[in-house]
């Protein structure tokens, strides 16, 4: 089975303009983006959920990426929330990068094997630095959502 990205990012779950200025305050607007897509979520659950899994390591993976995700009992399938930080966030990424491109992924608890799908197309995605390019220079969340929809089916 398939993972794509595009299907599962609405674009009412895109922030193309990230205001926070440090992991806290980005990973709140993603998750109100989140949240506003899907109004059955509890935003303090999700914000919960994905402190505890920073807590555990950074989800900045480098090359101005993070991936800050988590799991939450009676979910009924993944969920996707995109942000484009223009300024650069210090996420603690393994390069000491800034992040710029956040793709926020939250899991039904039992979802191990399509979490880990999900997880792995979102970095082969982003390891093309074109898609990057594309991305930190879209304007709306209809073009960001266009651009994750034809670069994903290059993938």
């Amino acid at each position: 089975m398939s993972v794509k990205i595009a299907e599962m990012l609405v674009p009412a779950a895109i922030v193309a303009e990230l205001k926070g200025t440090g992991k806290v305050e980005v990973l709140n607007e993603l998750t109100e983006a989140l949240v506003a897509a899907n109004p059955a979520l509890h935003r303090n659950e999700v914000l919960q959920v994905l402190l505890e899994r920073e807590r555990l390591g950074s989800t900045g993976i480098g090359d101005g990426i993070a991936i800050p995700h988590g799991k939450l009992k009676n979910l009924g399938n993944q969920l996707i929330a995109f942000g484009l930080s223009r300024k650069g966030v210090d996420f603690d990424a393994m390069d000491g990068q800034p992040a710029r491109l956040f793709f926020l992924l939250i899991a039904p608890e039992e979802a191990v094997g399509i979490h880990l799908k999900t997880l792995a197309r979102i970095s082969k995605l982003l390891k093309v630095p074109m898609v990057r390019e594309r991305l930190q220079t879209a304007t709306d969340r209809q073009q960001i959502h266009q651009i994750i929809m034809e670069e994903e089916e290059k993938l």
